[in-house]
């Protein structure tokens, strides 16, 4: 099995990557530096050259507010390279796995959202998101979109690592208690990329492509969810004791772009692909807090 990775060091492609590797695959993980997405021929001629069995694109401009006003270099990155991918693999009829997000929805639903569920994205990298998955459906029929929600892990930047540095240094924390979603581990994406690979791979017909729902189990908010992560870095030995944490609303933490205030993800779709439930995103929170402690 020859995988070709794109954004092979970010939270999700350097879990890929581990996952890949221990199952014996040839993996051709590339970077920044190897491809740069803001050139969209570039990773088109990547596609072709290499070869893959299958490509997995992890790569992704995420920079939420700065995207408002790097709206170009977001639609080169999300969208435009996308569509490159998708351009490279339908000529090579090979399948390509792609990482989108829930922001391509606007946070009014009271109920987990579905893949049929309307998109409305509120700003910019939503947009361009959603323009990626609309043009990857455009060139190239052999596709799984896979969805997700409030990425966290070990590499990268996210809220937990976030959360862990600043309680080290600070004795009372305010964080927005009025947005909902689903913490997700990257080892938990990966892996279910892993057996959507092999899903792909032991079908002789495969024809369930489209779009997925990938996140953890679990509903919370981000007050919440910091607390459970000072609650488990002590634990882990990562921190020596909890701050104080107050609630407050998103009303009172302006930020450049609005968020969705429900981004619940429902993801019976994929578990009945894979024929199995996705985690709780408690237990990638304990797997990343003992992660860094070493």
């Amino acid at each position: 099995m020859r995988v070709l990775l794109f954004g092979a060091n970010g939270q999700v492609g350097s879990e890929c990557r581990k996952i890949f590797q221990q199952k014996g695959w040839d993996v051709i993980a590339l970077l920044r530096v190897d491809v740069d997405f803001s050139e969209p021929d570039k990773v088109y001629e990547a596609v072709k050259a290499y070869k893959a069995d299958v490509v997995v694109n992890a790569c992704a401009y995420t920079a939420v507010d700065k995207a408002e006003g790097e709206a170009e270099l977001a639609g080169l990155i999300n969208a435009q390279s996308v569509a490159s991918i998708g351009k490279g693999c339908s000529e090579l009829n090979i399948p390509v796995i792609h990482i989108s997000t829930d922001y391509v929805f606007d946070g009014e639903a009271k109920t987990p959202y579905t893949e049929e569920d309307r998109v409305s994205p509120l700003g910019v990298y939503g947009k361009t998101k959603l323009e990626g998955e609309l043009s990857l459906q455009k060139q190239h029929d052999k596709h799984i979109i896979l969805r997700t929600s409030w990425v966290f892990g070990a590499q990268g930047n996210n809220f937990v690592k976030t959360m862990l540095k600043l309680a080290k240094t600070r004795d009372e924390l305010s964080v927005v208690g009025d947005q909902f979603g689903s913490p997700t581990y990257a080892g938990d994406i990966a892996n279910s990329i892993a057996l959507v690979i092999e899903k792909i791979n032991n079908t002789a017909e495969f024809s369930q492509w489209g779009i997925y729902h990938c996140s953890n189990q679990g509903e919370t908010n981000w007050f919440d969810f910091s607390r459970a992560i000072f609650t488990e870095g002590v634990k882990a030995g990562v921190l020596g004791r909890e701050p104080q944490v107050n609630s407050i609303t998103t009303r009172e933490y302006p930020t450049a772009t609005a968020r969705p205030a429900y981004s619940v993800l429902n993801c019976n779709k994929l578990e009945r692909l894979l024929q199995r439930s996705m985690p709780s995103w408690k237990l990638g929170l304990a797997k990343v807090c003992n992660e860094l402690l070493k």
